[in-house]
């Protein structure tokens, strides 16, 4: 296979992952962000202020272009950076796994997820300010066009990256720590349930669901761990893009939300993203391995 079509592979597989998730996982993102928002941190009062079930999907089109470009671009480019280190290695021992992705050391993982994650976090951080602001309550964008034009006109292009340093805060350790889990996780499964190579990797169908349930649980535990663990970048950065006035820098953000609300406010909406976000990891990784086994075997 070539490396142009192998690059494409994983460029497909990321965006129909990403896809899939984003739209089918829209309603745990708009509750999350009205969640953090709100100054009651009650998750009842804000499902009973939606005015239809409908506006459970508002945001799904920016929510969709941003995880569906965002997955395609990252796992292409880590996947273009982890072979590459990969590639460098001699003798390598082969090590069960549900998996044809390259096979690097937990510091290699956790470097090249991170670094990736913080650079196509950057690029399609206007997407991500303008899908933050739609599901929230405080702007009544009417369409995209209309969010964008008020942003630049009020804001500059400064408006469209606001949140930047608390979203690479959350975001690069979070995909840092998810592929050092998830690689983990793939090697460990397979021996807690007494599954062997040649069950993993062989062709016939029964096995290759073996493998695809193995991929989208260790996805799943992945995603909740690394969640957990930087939620509250989370809450700092949904504040920021709404509240651009009031919390500015990300360490003040930080401190007026303890010292004005509590510890425990930094973990609002840990529930609904953990559900979205592990969920999304299952759905999307697994659907993005699958391609790429499929891609390799044609």
């Amino acid at each position: 296979m070539s490396k142009d079509t192998n690059t494409t592979s994983h460029l497909i597989g990321g965006f129909a992952g990403g896809l899939t998730s984003s739209v089918i996982l829209q309603p745990f993102d708009l509750l999350k962000t009205r969640l953090q928002q709100s100054e009651s941190g009650n998750l009842k009062t804000t499902i009973k202020n939606l005015q239809s079930y409908k506006q459970l999907w508002r945001g799904t089109l920016p929510s969709a272009m941003r995880t569906s470009i965002g997955s395609s671009l990252y796992l292409a480019t880590l996947n273009v950076l982890r072979t590459s280190i990969s590639s460098r290695k001699l003798n390598q021992v082969e090590i069960l796994s549900s998996s044809t992705l390259p096979k690097l050391s937990m510091t290699e993982n956790l470097i090249t997820g991170g670094a990736t994650r913080g650079f196509v976090g950057f690029i399609l951080m206007p997407i991500t300010v303008l899908k933050v602001r739609y599901e929230s309550t405080i702007y009544n964008y009417n369409s995209l066009s209309d969010s964008i034009k008020s942003i630049w006109k009020h804001e500059g292009i400064k408006g469209f990256f606001n949140g930047f340093a608390a979203t690479a805060a959350r975001d690069s350790p979070y995909a840092g720590l998810y592929v050092v889990l998830y690689e983990k996780f793939k090697t460990l499964l397979p021996t807690l349930f007494n599954i062997n190579k040649a069950s993993i990797t062989n062709e016939h169908l029964f096995n290759r669901k073996k493998s695809a349930i193995i991929n989208s649980t260790s996805a799943f535990l992945a995603a909740s761990a690394s969640t957990t663990i930087t939620a509250p970048f989370d809450t700092i950065k949904t504040r920021m893009q709404l509240e651009p006035l009031k919390f500015q820098k990300f360490f003040k953000s930080f401190s007026m939300i303890i010292r004005n609300e509590g510890f425990k406010r930094l973990f609002d909406g840990l529930s609904l993203r953990l559900t979205r976000k592990a969920f999304s990891a299952g759905i999307a990784w697994g659907i993005y391995e699958e391609i790429i086994k499929f891609v390799n075997r044609v």
